[in-house]
């Protein structure tokens, strides 16, 4: 009798895995609208909608450099139906930038996909005397403490990359947080701020239509959405490179059965033609790992920005 009991157990959980999902799936933003994050979530969400069969929701939770948006998820259940597409260099950051977070940020998710990787761009306003870095490091270093530049939040890849170039210019210059991409963006257009390395959305269409200038992108390429804008490497700043990676996570002892769904759903959306075609003008490539093979490449994005984090000198509390 206990066999029997056992193999019908085995079977019901067996159904009930089978049947995820039954409902719609909350996909968590950790930043604002018009940000990478929320273009790239907004996207994927329309072709994984098909291809779960049930609607993706996304919902912006922006602030405190995505650790809101974390906390959240850290504490919800681990159901698969409240997931987190999160800027996994920020994720990776953050765990040698802030003395405390509310969550372990590799113990406390569950790796699900990476779905992206995009650059950033050094943007500035066009009545800025720089038109290249070169001319921006003269700008800070005969200015120094006197300008600022913007950020998506503390603990962002925006905001190291900036910490970066602060550091090589060795000079003091304001940091300006915002809840956002777009809102840091913002910023810059209406001048309260120098610069930005801002995600590829608002900075590629403002550049095009001449409303900001773009000095460089941080990868080790040009990028086919822009292929006019130098690189930061070549602008003479060696090993300057700074990829920002997206993915999803969801709470710590996540369903497996959903994992290996949502896995096989993402893989599918980011090389769906349609989201090839948007990731292309974003200068974003799609990427799709196993969870175990994301897993890793996170703890190696720790390990790698960690003494990054801590050269240049970059805290919160």
């Amino acid at each position: 009798m206990r066999a029997i009991l056992l193999l019908l157990a085995c079977i019901a959980c067996g159904a009930a895995a089978q049947e995820y999902p039954n409902k719609p799936v909350r996909m968590i933003v950790g930043f604002a609208a018009g940000g990478i994050s929320d273009v790239l979530g907004r996207a994927v969400a329309i072709t994984l909608s098909k291809e779960l069969g049930q609607q993706v929701i996304v919902e912006n939770k922006p602030g405190a450099g995505t650790t809101i948006a974390g906390e959240f998820i850290a504490r919800s259940a681990p159901d698969g139906y409240t997931v987190w597409l999160q800027d996994i260099t920020t994720h990776a950051i953050n765990a040698a930038l802030y003395t405390k977070l509310p969550y372990d940020s590799m113990r406390d998710f569950t790796f699900v996909s990476m779905i992206a990787s995009t650059p950033l761009m050094l943007v500035v306003h066009p009545s800025s005397p720089a038109h290249n870095v070169k001319e921006l490091l003269a700008q800070l270093k005969a200015n120094p403490g006197k300008l600022s530049y913007g950020s998506s939040g503390n603990g962002t890849i925006v905001h190291l990359a900036a910490e970066m170039l602060r550091s090589a210019a060795g000079v003091e210059v304001l940091h300006v947080p915002y809840k956002g991409s777009n809102p840091a963006t913002q910023a810059i257009l209406a001048g309260e701020v120098g610069f930005v390395f801002s995600t590829m959305p608002p900075a590629i269409s403002n550049a095009k239509a001449g409303k900001l200038r773009a000095l460089a992108v941080t990868t080790a390429k040009r990028v086919a959405a822009a292929p006019e804008v130098p690189t930061m490497i070549e602008s003479g700043l060696k090993d300057f490179e700074v990829v920002l990676y997206s993915g999803v996570l969801g709470p710590k002892g996540m369903d497996r059965a959903a994992v290996r769904t949502l896995n096989a759903a993402f893989a599918r959306s980011v090389h769906a033609p349609e989201i090839v075609k948007v990731f292309e003008q974003l200068g974003a490539d799609p990427l799709a790992m196993r969870p175990e093979e994301f897993e890793a490449a996170t703890l190696r994005e720790m390990q790698k920005l960690a003494p990054v984090v801590r050269s240049s000198g970059a805290k919160v509390d």
